[in-house]
C-alpha cells in the first residue's frame, strides 16, 4: 500500500506492441487534490499509460496504483476509485442526458435515494440540469464534453483521467471546463489530463509529466523543469540612449548571452531568477544606463515542451 497522500503512481511501466515500445519504463506519482498534466506528442504513450491506469489494458511489465490499488491484483477496487473521460464516446439515440446518466449511475451500482443524490449533484456541477431532457445526440460538442465528464464522476472517484477533454471546444467552453477541472482538485481529487493545448494546461495543472517515443523525458512543476533543463528567460530592455553602449556592456558579463538591438531596446537571455534579475537591473542603472523599461518573458509550458522534445515520432 503506497503513502495515503499519493493517489496515481506507476513504476516502472511498460507496454510494448511486438517491436514498438508505445510505454518504456515509465514511472512518475500524483498527489491527492493535485492536476497533473500529460504531454507528449501524438503516438507518445499518453493514452497506453491512462487506459493501463483505467484498467483497460495491461501491461508489458512493472506496476501501476490507483488510491493505493494495483490495476494488476484489485482491478474492481480501481475502477470504484477512478472515473476515464475518453478523448471520444459514443452518443445513443432515443437517450436524453438524464437517462444517459442514469445508466452509468446504475452500472456502478448506485441505487434508490444515493443514485438521485448523484445525479443532482453531478448535473449541477456540470450545468446540465437545464438540459436533462434533451436527447444527448442533439447537444453540442461542448455540452458532450461536460456529459462525458459527468459520466466519469458519477460514482464520486478519488482519481479522474481525462483524455483530450478539450479537444474541439469553442474558447468559451474550454475555459468553463478548466475551471470545472480546477474545482474537482480543490475539492480533493485527482486529475491526470491530457491535452495538446499546452497554454491551457499551464494554467490549470500543478505538475507535467513530458513523454515522447514511450519515454518520460521530464517530470514536475514548470518552473522545476525550466530550471532542471537549464532554459534561460529572454530579458527587453529599454533605455533613453545609449543601446549600443549597453549591449556592450551586457555582452561582458557571464549570466547574459545571444545580445541583440532593437532600435532603443537590447533584447538578451539572462541565466537567473527573478532576484538575479533585480539585481542586474541595479547594476545598470549604477553604470549610468538611463532605463525606461525592464522585463522578462516568462518561459511558457510550449517553450519547455520544445525544448525537452525532439520530435520524434514512432
Amino acid at each position: 500500500m503506497i503513502a495515503s497522500d499519493t493517489t496515481i503512481e506507476l513504476r516502472h511501466l511498460h507496454r510494448y506492441f511486438g517491436e514498438t515500445r508505445a510505454v518504456h519504463d515509465v514511472s512518475f506519482s500524483v498527489r491527492r487534490g493535485q492536476v497533473f498534466g500529460f504531454i507528449g506528442p501524438n503516438g507518445a504513450g499518453k493514452t497506453t499509460s491512462m487506459r493501463i491506469l483505467a484498467t483497460l489494458d495491461l501491461p508489458t511489465a512493472g506496476e501501476a496504483l490507483v488510491d493505493g490499488f494495483s490495476v494488476l491484483e484489485d482491478p474492481d477496487h480501481v475502477r470504484r476509485r477512478l472515473g476515464f473521460m475518453p478523448d471520444y464516446f459514443r452518443t445513443y439515440a432515443n437517450v436524453d442526458v438524464r437517462e444517459y446518466l442514469d445508466f452509468f449511475a446504475r452500472a456502478y451500482g448506485l441505487m434508490g435515494a444515493e443514485r438521485q443524490r448523484a445525479l443532482r449533484r453531478v448535473m449541477s456541477f456540470t450545468k446540465l440540469d437545464e438540459l436533462a431532457s434533451k436527447p444527448i445526440d442533439g447537444l453540442s460538442k461542448g455540452m458532450k464534453q461536460r456529459l462525458c465528464l459527468g459520466r466519469s464522476m458519477i460514482h464520486d472517484p478519488t482519481v479522474l483521467i481525462l483524455d483530450e477533454p478539450a479537444a474541439g471546444l469553442d474558447p468559451r467552453a474550454r475555459i468553463q471546463l478548466r475551471e470545472m477541472i480546477r474545482a474537482l482538485a480543490d475539492d480533493g481529487k485527482t486529475v491526470l489530463v491530457s491535452s495538446h493545448i499546452l497554454t491551457e494546461l499551464a494554467e490549470m495543472c500543478d505538475t507535467v509529466g513530458i513523454i515522447e517515443q514511450g519515454q518520460l523525458l521530464a517530470v514536475g512543476s514548470v518552473s522545476d523543469i525550466q530550471a532542471r533543463s537549464q532554459l534561460r528567460a529572454e530579458v527587453h530592455v529599454e533605455v533613453l540612449e545609449g543601446a549600443d553602449g549597453l549591449a556592450n556592456w551586457l555582452a561582458q558579463r557571464n549570466d547574459v548571452d545571444k545580445v541583440r538591438l532593437n532600435g532603443a531596446r537590447v533584447v538578451f537571455e539572462h541565466d537567473g531568477d527573478r532576484d538575479s534579475e533585480a539585481r542586474l537591473l541595479q547594476e545598470m542603472v549604477t553604470a549610468g544606463f538611463r532605463v525606461v523599461a525592464f522585463g522578462s518573458r516568462a518561459l511558457s509550458l510550449e517553450d519547455v515542451f520544445l525544448h525537452v522534445t525532439q520530435g520524434r515520432i514512432q
